[in-house]
């Protein structure tokens, strides 16, 4: 893969996660996406619901593994399907690829403990969390994208997971308020403290476009390729904290407790995405809550 890809204006997918619910996908505990490949007769409609996002536009779909991590899948009873799951994800979204040779298949990483917090365990743990994964979901990808990482430290340790493969990858860091990722370091730190030979780009994932916009100015100076995965939420700071608050969810919809925001139709969420691309973001793309039309809209500027 050429790792100048993004230095041209590219468009991801959307959110997958929310997608599938939106579209009929039960929820089965804490496995959000998962259970859509735990269940053979969702398979069908993640394919679909893969091409639709190609469909409108985007050039890059990224696995759905966010929730086939082994904490997650220990969590709810299933993690001897750790492997079966991986695989499946990868495969299904090969099958899109071989539907449309043009697009690229991102293998998503995604945080190995909890979500929208940094990982406090050991490295070695968090290491070999990550290798496990990656190394399942290498044979059907073009790229590795770390997917809402929330330290430093875990980039680092992804990173050295990820290095036997010899794919490139893509920064994917969360901030869910202010400027300051949920470890309490500067975005900035990812790219300075890390000595980067594959790295194809670095954007801000699951974050409102509103707080996008007050972190510009710092991921813009780093002089490699930026953009962003949107989402719709209201939130991603419950007051309980995400992981307790998702724990104690009713429904298994984190927008349940994460609020949907009615007012981001594609139009308007074109509207930021405009002003970010002028700003020089080249990569371009959606996160929970964002539905094919949003990115159908975000494709039209590029």
């Amino acid at each position: 893969m050429d790792i100048n890809f993004f230095k041209e204006t590219r468009v991801l997918d959307g959110g997958m996660g929310q997608e599938l619910l939106a579209r009929g996908v039960e929820a089965n505990g804490t496995l959000w996406s998962a259970n859509a490949l735990l269940q053979e007769k969702y398979h069908q409609l993640l394919l679909d619901t893969h091409l639709d996002f190609i469909n409108s536009g985007a050039e890059i779909i990224v696995t759905t593994t966010f929730t086939t991590r082994r904490m997650r899948l220990r969590d709810n009873g299933v993690e001897d399907k750790f492997e079966y799951l991986n695989t499946k994800a990868g495969e299904i979204a090969k099958k899109a690829k071989d539907l449309n040779p043009h697009i690229l298949v991102a293998g998503g990483l995604p945080p190995q403990y909890l979500t929208y917090e940094a990982d406090t365990r050991a490295n070695d743990e968090i290491k070999e969390n990550f290798y496990d994964q990656a190394k399942l979901l290498d044979p059907f990808i073009d790229f590795f994208y770390f997917d809402v990482l929330s330290s430093v430290r875990e980039f680092k340790l992804a990173i050295e997971a990820i290095k036997s493969f010899n794919k490139p990858y893509l920064i994917g860091a969360h901030v869910s308020e202010g400027v300051k990722l949920p470890s309490g370091e500067n975005i900035s730190e990812i790219i300075t403290t890390i000595n980067h030979k594959s790295l194809l780009g670095i954007i801000l994932s699951c974050v409102s476009p509103e707080n996008y916009e007050k972190n510009l100015n710092e991921i813009k100076s780093l002089d490699v390729p930026f953009g962003f995965k949107l989402n719709g939420f209201i939130t991603t700071k419950p007051t309980a904290g995400y992981t307790n608050t998702f724990n104690k969810s009713k429904t298994g919809n984190p927008n349940e407790f994460l609020g949907h925001r009615e007012d981001l139709v594609p139009e308007k969420m074109a509207l930021f995405v405009k002003k970010f691309k002028e700003a020089g973001a080249t990569i371009l793309g959606g996160c929970c809550e964002t539905r094919p039309s949003h990115i159908k809209e975000m494709a039209k500027l590029k």
